[in-house]
């Protein structure tokens, strides 16, 4: 699901209309730093060629977590790729598509799913998942304010001002990754929010159901994933969905052990 209807975050939240999410913008080609980062591929290309629906990671060697909103229909199974360029022949793993019970279209709460592999995914370190309250404790720290964090996806590009074939959105099938700053920390949220004097960037259409990793590009602990942001053209603040709450962590307990 690369484009979705627009849905209301809680007041409490946010002022405004978020838009699902996202690509990653002002960023660079992933190459090899996080291999353990997959896309949803679809079973036919969309208008531009292209393939990619959403972004997830690899949290055990069966075990893939993305968004619930990337389901499609009645969708029960879910087609990944590792490769950090798809072009169709690349290998792809098709698994069990299973979203948190607790999610409704209509709300960002519960936006998890994970794909649920018969086989190992060979030569793959999956992802280090967070320990609970982890965020909290940073927090308490003051740590997260100079905290670095770094999304990876394969959504769209930086959007253009103008609309090329009807769009604005510019896909590659390929995964990528930039530094964004943390803004504010809620029960379920992690804002990060770019700051151009850092030279930070965000994500993008595409992009959902993607990592934000503690630390630089060299981090594979995975404290939260994409899924809105305040903005349709991909410049504001993320909406990122922590993995270190109770609520998360009773999800995904049902499938990995957790730290």
């Amino acid at each position: 699901m690369r484009f979705v209807p627009f849905v209301m975050i809680s007041a409490a939240l946010i002022v405004g209309v978020a838009s699902p999410a996202w690509a990653i913008t002002n960023g660079s080609a992933d190459l090899s730093d996080h291999p353990e980062v997959g896309a949803l591929i679809g079973d036919k290309p969309h208008p531009d060629g292209t393939w990619s629906n959403c972004t997830g990671t690899l949290i055990s060697p069966t075990v893939f977590l993305t968004a619930a909103h990337c389901k499609e229909g009645g969708q029960k199974t879910a087609r990944v790729s590792f490769s950090s360029h798809y072009q169709p022949g690349t290998p792809v793993y098709t698994g069990r598509f299973v979203a948190d019970a607790r999610y409704r279209d209509k709300s960002e709460l519960h936006d998890m799913a994970v794909v649920i592999f018969d086989k190992a995914i060979p030569d793959i370190t999956p992802a280090t998942l967070p320990p609970a309250g982890l965020l909290d404790e940073l927090k308490a720290q003051n740590s997260l304010e100079t905290a670095q964090f770094t999304p990876v996806g394969y959504g769209s590009l930086t959007p253009t001002k103008k609309k090329t074939n009807g769009s604005r959105f510019k896909y590659t099938d390929t995964r990528n990754q930039t530094s964004i700053s943390f803004k504010s920390l809620t029960p379920r949220w992690l804002k990060l929010s770019p700051d151009s004097s850092k030279g930070d960037g965000g994500t993008c259409f595409g992009d959902s159901g993607g990592p934000n990793f503690l630390g630089d590009r060299t981090s594979h602990l995975l404290v939260a994933t994409t899924v809105s942001g305040t903005d349709n053209v991909c410049k504001a603040t993320n909406l990122d969905y922590r993995l270190d709450t109770p609520s998360a962590r009773q999800f995904l307990g049902k499938f990995v052990t957790l730290p």
